[in-house]
């Protein structure tokens, strides 16, 4: 019995890390789409978005398969209960690299951006790579560096904000490409606070605590 459940648990890991693969593509794809202005990579990204859906439907239905049929106790609880929380934030990375993929297909692709989106891009882009290699290895340490990443990210978002506001005094005319730029920049801030979710659930399902506490 302990060893399938074994089997069980490690083919978890393995559906989480394809899932964490899955997501980054995606997300590396959406900046890739939205720096050269492709927009039919863009609606491929869109289209693509179901497969990371149906990819976190076949990971919930094994951990509950895993919590109703084994009775798991303590670190494979931990460890369960965790995927079923970080699979939330990383479909919710996908459904966001999917929302830019869909500005691009609409926006003003001639205008300039921000000077500080391209670094807020890739800080957000860089927080996901290091959330899920911090599962993979399951390593705390890397999580917590994930989790102090994140005011980076709040910082430059601020700086966009500025940036787009300067944007918009030079030329009202642009109000259009302005809010365009300012939902994909909070987009990119939102994966971040995911990026953020993701290194928190490591931490806890490696150390059993949560934001620094017991979970009752």
């Amino acid at each position: 019995m302990r060893k399938h459940f074994d089997e069980q648990i490690a083919r978890l890991g393995e559906e989480m890390i394809a899932m964490g693969a899955m997501v980054e593509r995606t997300i590396e794809d959406a900046c890739e789409a939205l720096r050269l202005g492709d927009v039919v990579r863009a609606r491929r990204i869109m289209e693509g978005d179901r497969e990371v859906d149906r990819k976190e439907r076949e990971i919930e239905a094994l951990c509950l398969h895993l919590l109703l049929q084994q009775q798991p106790v303590a670190r494979d609880l931990r460890q369960i209960s965790s995927a079923l929380k970080m699979i939330t934030d990383m479909e919710r990375i996908g459904d966001q690299a999917a929302d830019i993929s869909e500005i691009v297909t609409v926006m003003d692709l001639t205008q300039s951006r921000p000077e500080h989106f391209s670094a807020m891009a890739h800080a957000a882009v860089d927080m996901v790579h290091r959330a899920i290699d911090a599962y993979v290895r399951q390593d705390v340490a890397l999580a917590r560096q994930v989790m102090d990443s994140d005011d980076v990210v709040d910082e430059l978002f601020d700086q966009v904000k500025g940036d787009l506001a300067a944007l918009l005094r030079e030329n009202a005319e642009r109000s259009g490409s302005v809010l365009d730029m300012l939902m994909i920049a909070k987009y990119f801030e939102r994966i971040g606070d995911h990026a953020v979710n993701i290194a928190e659930w490591v931490a806890y399902s490696v150390t059993g605590l949560y934001k620094g506490e017991e979970l009752q």
